[in-house]
């Protein structure tokens, strides 16, 4: 195909298509942007410290109210965004601290802050669910897909997560738009924090009070659903009712099989229906 053909196929698929005119905010620059926050709140850590920290935040100030405006919204917000910062370090600097707490592979701060990607998943989560609190649209979401394809943890923006939260991982854990996760929790890799039904009743998604440990693999679904203050839920758990506080809620062990191989098999041998039976 030419390309005046393919120019010509392409304006004709647009002038039919549904999507509405105008501008839109840049999956690109928005990114950017996410850079140079993580700048100001640990400097060094993503990248160089700025030389001019004034003149880093007006320049900040200025491109995120014009992605902000280009979402329909009032570009002023991103006053209000940059006066959050200092506490948003804080609620970050208690995230970092209690994955060097509770996980014992962590040997420091820096290591975390670096290298964990739990730990950017939930910066980025706490940077996009602040943006969406002051009511931006369509950003917070393009932050929040940005670090589910950096980090393999599908956070929504709208989720209220308290805070010394440790997601330990990362990769397959999602929490959906409803979710509440109270203070100290920690989920392992692969919990679906997930909804029961598909319409927009709200909340969708389960409750989490202070100190609930999540297991690998779980999933915790429902609107209805509350996991009690200091409860535990093992790994690969299904549950859809509500735990109360202070409980263990266990998967009962598989039945496994371990059949003797048979002698000279080699490593792609196959096992007979003769050969051993053992239960363990």
């Amino acid at each position: 195909m030419s390309a005046r053909a393919l120019s010509s196929d392409l304006a004709e698929q647009l002038r039919h298509s549904p999507l509405e005119p105008g501008p839109r905010p840049s999956p690109r620059e928005a990114v950017a942007l996410l850079e140079r926050i993580l700048d100001v709140l640990f400097p060094g850590y993503f990248g160089d410290p700025p030389a001019d920290l004034e003149a880093h935040l007006r320049e900040l100030e200025e491109r995120l109210g014009r992605q902000i405006a280009l979402c329909d919204s009032d570009p002023g917000l991103s006053r209000d965004f940059l006066e959050f910062l200092p506490e948003l370090r804080r609620r970050l600097l208690l995230d970092a601290r209690a994955a060097l707490e509770w996980d014992p592979a962590a040997t420091s701060l820096d290591e975390v802050i670096l290298a964990y990607p739990g730990f950017l998943a939930i910066a980025v989560y706490r940077i996009a669910h602040r943006l969406h609190q002051l009511g931006v649209p369509t950003l917070p979401r393009i932050l929040s897909e940005w670090a589910h394809s950096r980090t393999g943890a599908d956070i929504h923006p709208g989720a209220e997560i308290g805070e010394s939260f440790f997601l330990d991982h990362a990769t397959g854990t999602v929490i959906g738009q409803t979710a509440r996760v109270g203070d100290r929790v920690r989920l392992y890799q692969g919990v679906t924090l997930g909804a029961l039904s598909f319409t927009r009743e709200r909340p969708r998604h389960p409750t989490l009070e202070d100190d609930v440990v999540v297991y690998a693999h779980a999933t915790v679904l429902g609107g209805r659903t509350v996991v009690g203050q200091g409860s535990v839920v093992g790994g690969s758990v299904f549950l859809t009712k509500s735990v109360p506080p202070g409980r263990l809620v266990a998967q009962e062990p598989p039945n496994l099989r371990l059949l003797a191989r048979p002698r000279g098999s080699g490593p792609g041998g196959e096992f007979l229906p003769g050969d051993v039976d053992f239960a363990i």
